[in-house]
């Protein structure tokens, strides 16, 4: 199942939720707009009414007249693309000046009332004022009656809703990138926990201490009660294969001394079948040993603790360890190469890689042949190698020989020696290394040579 990203989560709810909200906010931006552009309409109409009302006058002979101001008319004008109409009516109804058919708002007298309408296919809103003048010894009811078209307020609502969206944009953004900011680094201290798992050593098993949030305690002690448990299983395992060598070891070397006894007085048929038995006894031993290093492998793969080696002297040293088993099978041990030559690598493990090149080298090579342990530095790294003049082996053998539980064909003369572990081992350690093992013919064509390729140590570490 492929892994969700809890920032994209988040900040698609947020969205989500910003927006049902941001929707809401709109709405009600809407209704305050139009209340809003409504109220300044009103006001200035109301104004209007009131400037014309004031112009109203009885003349001498008791009638009205109206002397209608330009700027009552001018204030509603705010827009050129609104349109204004007025109508002024005395008692009882009688129309005085203005548009005859603009209809009046009907309402009680001294007040100014509105109301939305249409005139000719233009919407409009107007107001109605009713009022009185008075003559002397009588009032003279009138009214007066202004309208404009509502593009002006229509404009207006639009462009209250439309920056109040865009502002409700920004905002949306702004949050979003501060979530976004505030999620990693809330993340940081995961990332930081992640980290420190991931550079321990296999075989560290102790307990977290990094500073977490309180809503990361509880995976922190998950965590620690995990390793807990899998530290007790390992030390379990280790005590296991600890004994389990230790009570293999000690009977194998028992029986092993036993038939060398029985060796020296025994008979010609006797003397053959103690021999074969020695020889399954000793397999046996090398066997264990390389199983027991296989577990080291496993248990290090990925997470080795290299340190800078000096491959000239541990090659010297194996060499002259392994001079005497060299001697036993009339094999001809030696080294040559550079004074020294250095490899970032793990000691131990690097020791059994060498080893078991060698083991394998005096093995196959057979009686009479020629080992040499070689180290060479390169612009690349170093390079340590093991050649041998023996009868080598064929290009399928090559292709197979560096495969783990590989059974490697022995050459014909002793098809029982084969371990078929050993360069199984040998290329999993120097793949710890970031090392290369290659299997090559030896010089001549004749024998095998085994190189494992270093890469170069950092300069800061050289």
């Amino acid at each position: 199942m492929r892994p969700y990203s809890l920032r994209r989560r988040l900040l698609l709810w947020l969205f989500m939720a910003t927006a049902g909200i941001g929707v809401l906010a709109l709405l009600d931006t809407w209704r305050e707009a139009v209340q809003t552009a409504q109220s300044l309409s009103d006001r200035v109409l109301a104004g209007s009414a009131l400037a014309i009302a004031e112009r109203v006058t009885v003349d001498e002979t008791g009638a009205l007249e109206v002397d209608i101001p330009f700027s009552a008319l001018e204030m509603l004008a705010s827009t050129a693309q609104d349109k204004v109409f007025y109508r002024i009516d005395g008692p009882p109804e009688q129309f005085l000046t203005g548009y005859g058919d603009l209809a009046q708002v009907p309402g009680p007298a001294g007040t100014v009332v509105f109301a939305d309408g249409v005139y000719g296919a233009v919407g409009i809103r107007s107001a109605t004022l009713r009022r009185a003048v008075s003559t002397g010894d009588r009032l003279i009811p009138f009214s007066v009656t202004v309208a404009e078209s509502t593009l002006s307020r229509a404009e207006l609502t639009r462009a209250i809703l439309l920056r109040s969206a865009v502002r409700l944009m920004v905002l949306i953004l702004a949050i979003a990138g501060v979530v976004w900011v505030a999620v990693t680094l809330a993340l940081r201290p995961l990332d930081r926990l992640g980290t420190l798992i991931a550079d321990r050593a296999p075989d560290d098993l102790r307990s977290l201490t990094v500073q977490t949030p309180q809503e990361t305690e509880a995976l922190v002690a998950a965590i620690n009660s995990f390793m807990g448990r899998l530290g007790i299983v390992l030390e379990a395992l280790r005590n296991f294969t600890g004994n389990a060598s230790h009570q293999l070891r000690t009977p194998l070397s028992v029986v092993r001394t036993q038939l060398a006894l029985i060796d020296r007085s025994a008979g010609p048929d006797q003397t053959d079948a103690t021999s074969k038995a020695m020889t399954a006894l000793v397999r046996a031993e090398r066997v264990l040993a390389q199983l027991l290093v296989l577990a080291r492998v496993d248990a290090a793969t990925g997470a080795a603790r290299m340190h800078r080696v000096n491959l000239v002297a541990l090659a010297k040293d194996l060499v002259a360890d392994a001079v005497p088993q060299a001697l036993l099978h009339q094999i001809d041990l030696g080294y040559e190469g550079v004074d020294q030559g250095f490899a970032m690598a793990e000691p131990v493990l690097l020791g059994e890689l060498l080893k078991n090149i060698v083991d394998n080298a005096i093995a196959y090579a057979g009686r009479g042949a020629v080992v040499t342990v070689r180290v060479r530095q390169t612009p690349d790294g170093a390079v340590l190698e093991v050649e041998d003049n023996g009868p080598g082996l064929s290009a399928d053998q090559i292709a197979h020989a560096t495969q783990r539980r590989y059974g490697m064909a022995t050459p014909a003369r002793d098809h029982a020696a084969g371990y078929g572990l050993g360069l199984g081992i040998t290329g999993e350690i120097a793949a710890l290394f970031g090392a290369r093992l290659d299997l090559l013919a030896g010089a001549y064509g004749r024998g095998l040579r085994a190189t494992v390729a270093f890469p170069a140590i950092p300069s800061g570490k050289a």
